[in-house]
Parts: C-alpha cells; structure tokens; sequence
C-alpha cells in the first residue's frame, strides 16, 4: 500500500470523525445515560465494519446503481433515527447522575450493573446508527477508491478492507473520547448534562427527519409509477 495514500487517508479519515454528528450524538448520549459507554462505542464500530465488508464484496457499489433500493434503505435509517431520537428526548430528564451511577470513581458500590441483554440492545442501536444510514455507505464509496493504489502489491480489495478497518479502529478511538468527556465534564453540571442530551436526541430526529423528507416522496412516486 502507498504509504503517502495512507497518510493521506488518515488525516481526512480523522477530520471527518472528529466532525459532529448522528455518531457523536449517540456517543454522547451513551456516555451520560450508560454506566459503560463501551457498548454504544462498539456498535457504531460495527455498523462501519459492515460497510467495509460490503465494500470489499462490491455490494457496495452494486446499491448504488440500485436507487430504488437505496432509496428504501434511506427511508429506513430515517426511520431507526427518529426512532432512536425519540427515545433520548424520552429519556433526556434521566440525564443526570453522579460519579458513582456513571461508572466513575465508586462505581463499584452505586448502580446495578447492566445486563447483558440491556449492553446487547445498547450495542444493536449503535450499530443501526451507523450501519443503516445509507450516508454511511456513500462514504465508503465515494472516500476510500481515492486511496487505493493499484500499482500497490496488495489487491485492491484487500487495500480496501484495511482502509476500512483503520477508518474503524480511527472512530473507536475517537467516540471513545468523546463519550468520556461527554461524562468528565457534564458529570458535576446535571443541568448541562440533560441539554446535552436533549440536543443529542434533537439532532437524530431532526437528521431522520431530513433524510426522510428528502427520500419517502421520491420512493412512493416510484412505488406507484412501478403499480
């Protein structure tokens, strides 16, 4: 692989995960709600890496010369995101806790610890954050040919899979940080903590709402044209 590619790949891979979003939303929220952020972080991380199989396995590309189905696959991540922001504004009030309940200093005597089922579910909504967003997929497409060389001795799709898992390993690191400091900072501030969330929760509606407005008309319209 071409070391300047990579280097390359990295620094733009970076900008764009530092960038707010539905990922740092999410990641924010975990971090205030959950006793253990992990969960969350860990799902966004593979939702990314079904994008990357896919990738590789060119279903990818396959999508998007298929619009009618991207196009419900963008109707559903709408849908999961509003969903999901509904359910942070339900919660928002919940928002504040103390070092104890949030897995800080004591939280070893406070709070039940959760349950696997409860970190499963928790792991399954920040997959479906990043993994049905079909925006997510035209990243993977649109960002990471641009950095495969074909000269290079490793197959294309074996380049393409590493730029995708270091993309992943990139993001685990920085939702990481994101949700800690969510929790370091607002963990004494109960009244930032529940804004904070509450504008995570606006933020996944608000997106849904935008990608379904942008999508559902354009869907049926082709729904009843094919009728």
């Amino acid at each position: 692989m071409n070391t300047q590619l990579f280097l390359a790949f990295i620094a733009v891979a970076v900008a764009l995960a530092c960038t707010p979003g539905v990922d740092w939303a999410y990641s924010i929220a975990a971090g205030l709600k959950e006793r253990s952020f992990v969960p969350a972080v860990a799902g966004l991380c593979g939702g990314y890496v079904v994008h990357t199989v896919l990738m590789v396995a060119g279903l990818a590309a396959l999508l998007t010369n298929m619009p009618g189905v991207l196009g419900w696959l963008t109707v559903a991540g709408a849908a999961y995101l509003i969903w999901l922001g509904v359910a942070t504004l339900r919660s928002w009030r919940g928002a504040s806790f103390n070092a104890g309940e949030a897995g800080g200093p004591g939280a070893g005597t406070t709070g039940a610890a959760p349950s696997p089922s409860n970190q499963f579910r928790i792991f399954l909504q920040g997959m479906g954050t990043s993994g049905i967003n079909p925006k997510g997929l035209l990243f993977f497409i649109a960002l990471v040919p641009q950095f495969v060389s074909p000269e290079a001795a490793l197959p294309v799709p074996v380049q393409s899979g590493l730029l995708g898992l270091t993309f992943v390993l990139l993001v685990a690191v920085i939702y990481s940080c994101v949700a800690l400091l969510a929790r370091k900072l607002l963990q004494s501030r109960p009244g930032a903590a529940r804004r904070v969330t509450l504008a995570s929760g606006v933020i996944m509606l608000a997106l849904g709402a935008v990608l379904l407005s942008e999508q559902l008309i354009p869907v049926l319209s082709a729904a009843v044209l094919r009728g």
